[in-house]
């Protein structure tokens, strides 16, 4: 258990949490796919696809090398496509896609860093337009996540305005800390994989979460906290504090747009699997 009141004497602190696999049991932005072709964002294919993906996440998730090739083949996939739609299509689904997959264990932490008087900040490489909202449904009191331009019709451009992912998670975790007055060296980072040990290394407290096998040798390593998530529950049937509305300090400096998201990870299937549809 966490201590339960800090001193607030002494500088803020606050617990970093990666989403994939850390905070929720799936990928936040694959399992929008099948509302986002009821939408008309992707087609049958791309469906079929990101559930090959999302298995393939759920196994190992993409390497740095997959993440980068990503990045540069999901601005061209997105272009065009209407933002207010998405966040839309997040806001009808939300409750029923993400609200069961919720690691029970990860909303008692959430808890009780709150309780310690700690922020909670989701940094996520998904889409702002994915993250912030469940952000809000986890009481979390800033949000860091990928994001693309957005032109005068309110579409995507295709260009990436920031990408949160590896190092740049950690300068995110800084400059806000460096805004919030934030002390490092008291705050705690929760994540799944390996291409998030600048995060990790940014703070006092790092923990590895369900981690694949290169952040598990790293935390053995180096000693730190291996902790095993894997009761998805229902926020309303554990915390009814949760179904409340959250905290509106919810915007932090970073997101690609779910859909491109969706699309980048799409693209990644496809490069495992020859397309059979």
């Amino acid at each position: 258990m966490l201590r339960s009141v800090e001193n607030h004497s002494l500088p803020r602190t606050a617990a970093f949490f990666d989403l994939d696999k850390t905070v929720i049991a799936k990928s936040s932005t694959l399992t929008f796919s099948k509302s986002f072709y009821q939408g008309g964002l992707i087609n049958r294919r791309a469906v079929l696809r990101t559930a090959y993906a999302q298995f393939v996440f759920l196994a190992g998730g993409a390497d740095h090398d997959q993440m980068e090739r990503m990045r540069k083949y999901l601005s061209a996939l997105c272009r065009g496509w209407n933002v207010q739609q998405v966040k839309e299509i997040v806001a009808e689904t939300l409750h029923d896609l993400i609200d069961p997959i919720i690691y029970d264990e990860a909303a008692t932490l959430i808890e009780e860093h709150h309780a310690a008087g700690r922020d909670v900040v989701i940094v996520s490489t998904s889409g702002a337009e994915v993250v912030e909202p469940i952000g809000e449904l986890l009481g979390a009191d800033r949000v860091v996540a990928t994001r693309m331009v957005v032109g005068d019709d309110g579409c995507f451009t295709g260009e990436v305005e920031y990408y949160a992912y590896g190092p740049t998670k950690a300068e995110a975790i800084r400059e806000l800390a460096e805004s919030e007055g934030y002390d490092l060296a008291r705050c705690y980072a929760y994540s799944d994989s390996a291409t998030d040990l600048p995060m990790l290394e940014a703070v006092g407290h790092p923990h590895a979460v369900n981690p694949d096998r290169a952040l598990r040798r790293e935390a053995v390593a180096r000693a730190w906290p291996i902790l095993d998530f894997h009761r998805p529950v229902r926020l309303k049937q554990r915390l009814p504090e949760f179904s409340v509305p959250a905290r509106p300090a919810l915007i932090a400096a970073v997101a690609v747009g779910a859909a491109a998201a969706t699309a980048g990870l799409v693209w990644y299937a496809s490069r495992r699997r020859p397309a059979s549809v």
